[in-house]
């Protein structure tokens, strides 16, 4: 999808929910064609960024910052996406790589459309609550443990049943 589409898609989209996972799916569909003009337009300029996972790992920073020492390592990694969830403006994408022996997962935040921040995990397993009224709390993903002000409402699926670290994203 290009961007002017991504643009006039929001008028059409009912879901705040919709919009941003396309804003993300865009994302990783210009990164994977490497179209810097579109990733540019897609990111704020002051982007915070999370990182756990080995430091090895940091393909997405090489990709955005262009920081890798050949052209080589910074088109071996590709990110595909097998899970996409988004809870308002939180999209987590989650992906696996055989290759490189990895999984992964991406908490995105979308603001009017741009990415603000990114928290990514490599070889974590992560889980994702919300706080708040379960009650008042909507999820499309049924949840995982449920108490009076504390609901997991997504937890990532481990390739491989390898031991990881966990770690809880708070929203």
């Amino acid at each position: 999808m290009c961007i002017s589409e991504l643009a006039n898609s929001k008028a059409s989209v009912d879901n705040e929910d919709e919009y941003n996972i396309r804003v993300v799916k865009t994302l990783y569909d210009a990164l994977n064609s490497f179209d810097v003009k579109t990733v540019h337009r897609l990111l704020t300029s002051d982007l915070e960024w999370w990182f756990h996972g080995p430091p090895g790992h940091q393909h997405l920073m090489h990709m955005l910052t262009g920081s890798s020492s050949s052209s080589e390592d910074k088109r071996c990694f590709t990110f595909v996406p097998l899970s996409t969830v988004a809870f308002g403006p939180t999209v987590i994408v989650e992906g696996h790589s055989k290759e490189h022996s990895v999984s992964w997962v991406h908490a995105w935040t979308v603001t009017d459309g741009i990415i603000t921040q990114v928290r990514e995990y490599f070889n974590t397993s992560v889980t994702v609550t919300r706080f708040g009224d379960p009650q008042l709390l909507s999820s499309p993903v049924a949840p995982v443990t449920v108490s009076s002000s504390c609901q997991s409402v997504w937890q990532s699926k481990l390739c491989d049943n390898n031991s990881v670290p966990g770690l809880v994203l708070a929203l």
